[in-house]
C-alpha cells in the first residue's frame, strides 16, 4: 500500500528500511508490488547482523526486474556495543561486495554512531573502505528535532564536516608503489599461514582435552575455564597493542568451535557403546 502511494504521487526513489530487510515475507510482498515498475530501489542492511538476509533482499528485487539497485549500510542491533547506537560490524558489508561488487553502496553513520560527534568518524572509515556515499542526517536545530535529535548535525557543522573528510585513491598508478604493496602482503600471507599453523595446533590440543575428558566422563563446558580464557586473552592482545574487543570476538569464535570438536568426540564413543 505504501508503495502504492509513494509511485502515485512520483515518488523518485524507494527504500527498505532495517526493520523490513529482517523479515523475507515483507521484503517479497513489497518486490511484488514493484513488478512492471522501473524505478531505482535502496535497500538497508537487516536490523540483525545477518548476511544471507541482505543478500536474500536484494536478489528478490532482482528477480522482479529491478535493476536499478543500492544497499545502504546502517549497522547492526549489538548489545554488546557500548559505543555506537548500531554496530558497523565492517566485515558484514565488506563480505557483501564480495556477492555484489558492482552494487552502489552507501553508509550512514548518522544511525550507525547515534550520537553527532561519532558522524566524521564513521564517514570518515566508509571513506576508507571505498564506500560510494555517505547519507547524513542534518536539521537546523537538531536538539529540537522529532526524531533521532542526537545524532544530526547542524548545517554548518555538516559543512565543515564534509570539508574535512578525505577520499582515498582506488587503484594504486605507480609500479614502485605497486611493488611495495606486494612485498607487504607477502608479509601478511606469511604472517596468516602462521596463524593458521598456530591454530591447526590449539585444534590439536582441543582435540585431545576432548579425549581426556571423554575417559574420565568430564563435562564438555567447562565455566570457570571458559572465565579465565574470556578474560585473559583479551588483556594479552591489548599489551600487545590489539583491540581487546577484536581478541574477545575471535576467542568466542574459538570456544564455539572448542566445544564442538569435544561434543562430536564424546558422541562418537557414546555411539560406538
Amino acid at each position: 500500500q505504501h508503495v502504492e502511494e509513494a509511485l502515485a504521487h512520483e515518488i523518485d526513489i524507494l527504500w527498505v528500511g532495517a526493520r523490513s530487510t529482517v523479515n523475507p515475507f515483507t521484503v517479497q510482498e513489497i518486490a511484488e508490488s514493484l513488478k512492471g515498475v522501473n524505478i531505482p530501489v535502496m535497500i538497508k542492511n537487516p536490523v540483525n547482523p545477518d548476511l544471507s538476509l541482505w543478500i536474500g533482499a536484494v536478489e528478490r528485487f532482482q528477480k522482479i526486474g529491478i535493476q536499478d539497485l543500492a544497499v545502504i549500510h546502517r549497522g547492526f542491533s549489538n548489545f554488546r556495543d557500548q559505543i555506537h547506537r548500531n554496530s558497523p560490524l565492517w566485515q558484514i558489508p565488506i563480505e557483501f561486495r564480495t556477492h555484489f561488487p558492482d552494487l552502489m553502496m552507501i553508509n550512514d553513520p548518522s544511525h550507525i554512531s547515534g550520537k553527532r560527534d561519532l558522524v566524521p568518524i564513521i564517514a570518515q572509515k566508509a571513506l576508507d573502505l571505498n564506500f560510494d556515499g555517505l547519507i547524513i542526517e542534518s536539521h537546523c536545530n537538531p536538539d529540537q528535532a522529532w526524531s533521532d535529535a542526537a545524532q544530526q548535525l547542524t548545517p554548518k557543522n555538516l559543512e565543515f564536516m564534509l570539508s574535512q573528510l578525505k577520499t582515498r585513491k582506488v587503484k594504486f598508478e605507480a609500479a614502485e608503489m605497486l611493488n611495495q604493496l606486494a612485498e607487504i602482503r607477502s608479509q601478511i600471507d606469511q604472517a596468516d599461514h602462521d596463524l593458521l599453523e598456530a591454530l591447526h595446533r590449539r585444534m590439536q590440543l582441543v582435540e585431545k582435552i576432548g579425549e581426556y575428558k571423554k575417559l574420565n566422563n568430564v563435562a564438555v563446558l567447562q565455566m570457570e575455564r571458559w572465565k579465565e580464557i574470556f578474560d585473559s586473552r583479551p588483556r594479552w592482545g591489548e599489551s600487545l597493542g590489539l583491540n581487546p574487543e577484536l581478541i574477545q570476538e575471535i576467542f568466542g569464535i574459538l570456544h564455539q568451535e572448542s566445544i564442538r570438536t569435544q561434543t562430536e568426540i564424546l558422541d562418537k564413543i557414546e555411539s560406538n557403546n
